[in-house]
């Protein structure tokens, strides 16, 4: 599934059911949409660059452990930051952790407003680069579409109604609303102020 233009996500990575079935409960009840795994290979299997959010991450896991993901984002060159949660004996490696680029790190047991601040935190911090991501996302979406759905959504754009996109291109309103209605599916909006704000994002990643 393309992750371009999801809403921000707390990704939750332990090995503890009861403690990541906690989280899950906490973060919801906050209003957060969660993604909870159980190993880093399982979650490895569901990134996506340009993931919006940041990542709860257990240092001690059976298979990778945390600082191992750690390692493997950073050669995907990825940007969600990373909130460390730690027993008291991992502390130095958290530190090590944070040193190596992550966001914070959390010693057990820890008070659920402090997560929750953290990660507040932690999710606008990753909103640039998801922008960035959408951006190009935008202009990947863009390139899908043929000739006349770009005649067509280029006059939506610029306030055209569909009788004077018709006549501007010899074509009736039934074809222009059908590839209206083809154009802003492939560019996954699902109102005109939408698809001017992609296409302006578009403009500014190509400028």
């Amino acid at each position: 599934m393309n992750a371009c233009g999801k809403p921000p996500v707390v990704y939750v990575v332990d090995d503890d059911d009861a403690l990541r079935d906690s989280l899950r409960w906490l973060l919801e009840s906050a209003g957060y949409k969660v993604s909870a795994h159980s190993t880093a290979e399982r979650f490895l299997l569901a990134y996506r660059p340009g993931m919006a959010g940041c990542l709860v991450l257990d240092v001690r896991m059976p298979g990778a452990s945390g600082l191992e993901l750690q390692q493997e984002l950073m050669r995907r060159a990825a940007t969600l930051p990373i909130i460390f949660v730690t027993g008291h004996g991992d502390v130095p490696m958290a530190v090590e952790a944070v040193k190596n680029g992550a966001f914070h790190f959390l010693e057990k047991p820890f008070k659920d407003e402090q997560l929750l601040r953290l990660i507040d935190e932690a999710s606008r911090q990753s909103v640039p680069a998801t922008e960035h991501a959408q951006r190009l996302c935008a202009a990947a979406r863009l390139a899908t579409l043929t000739q006349r759905e770009r005649e067509v959504m280029d006059l939506v754009v610029h306030g055209r109604k569909n009788k004077q996109i018709a006549d501007a291109l010899g074509i009736s309103i039934k074809t222009v609303e059908a590839h209206r209605a083809r154009a802003m599916e492939k560019m996954d909006v699902s109102s005109v102020a939408e698809l001017v704000r992609a296409t302006l994002s578009v403009k500014t990643t190509t400028a």
